[in-house]
């Protein structure tokens, strides 16, 4: 007997095929869901509104986690795909000139960023976070302003009050926030809350802003909103990200810059 495809489900067993999915990838994008059940992006909305009510799953813009998703540690972080966040850092350096200042958020993608900054052009780093300090210490030629504030070792760097009260007293010409997720539709996307306001301040003192992506981030879910994609003037993405993807950008008004591939 052939076995029934996804769009013949019941709404209860494909709830029960959503689940199934969100175990088995981490998240699940509504999209992505809509296509693969054949039906509209209504009914999965639905669908993931009723699971979220049973306490099945957490609602986000775009689709669903698990109730137990959370960012990794930056020292987990630091580990995974450097080659890639390398390769990245590298064209997210070629956006800098001489004696800007820049805004660096706290994540090993932007301490990739930091360790890929051009010398002797006379910038001016102010950063949440020690380790992206630290990197540029080490290096000649770097003015580093160090934002104070409660450290949250999750986050590796600074969040709460104080600092944001140090970035308003600053104005910078690029900001590179970390980013957990950015699509071309809801704009960048974070986890926590304290942090994604922390983001958000960082964007508003600054003239441009530069997002730095690794590929898992791109149409990615989350639960904080930081800013529309219209406040995203530079997206630095991997070398094989997609055509319509990098399109979809595009047609926001992104400058979409594409990294070369990873050093083998």
């Amino acid at each position: 007997m052939a076995k029934p495809s996804p769009a013949d489900a019941l709404p209860q067993e494909r709830q029960q095929q959503i689940l199934q999915r969100l175990r088995e990838r981490g998240r699940v994008v509504a999209a992505e869901l809509s296509v693969e059940f054949a039906v509209s992006e209504d009914s999965i909305r639905r669908d993931l509104r009723e699971l979220a009510a049973q306490g099945l799953c957490k609602r986000v813009y775009g689709g669903a986690l698990p109730l137990s998703a959370a960012v990794a540690p930056l020292r987990q972080r630091r580990r995974e795909h450097a080659e890639r966040k390398l390769a990245l850092a590298r064209k997210a350096a070629t956006l800098v000139r001489q004696g800007q200042v820049l805004l660096i958020d706290a994540g090993s993608t932007n301490a990739a960023v930091a360790a890929a900054l051009p010398e002797r052009y006379a910038l001016t780093v102010v950063t949440n976070a020690p380790d992206v300090a630290q990197i540029l210490m080490e290096r000649e030629g770097f003015e580093v302003l160090l934002i104070g504030g409660r450290i949250d070792p999750r986050i590796g760097g600074a969040v709460g009050a104080r600092a944001l009260q140090d970035i308003e007293r600053v104005r910078a010409d690029l900001c590179f926030p970390g980013a957990c997720a950015i699509d071309a539709e809801g704009g960048l996307w974070g986890f926590d809350s304290e942090e994604a306001l922390l983001k958000r301040s960082m964007i508003e003192a600054s003239g441009e802003t530069v997002v730095v992506a690794t590929s898992d981030k791109l149409g990615a879910v989350a639960t904080h909103r930081i800013a529309g994609i219209g406040e995203v003037q530079h997206l630095v993405v991997e070398h094989d990200a997609g055509r319509s993807l990098r399109a979809a950008f595009s047609a926001h008004g992104v400058s979409v810059h594409r990294a070369d591939p990873p050093a083998a």
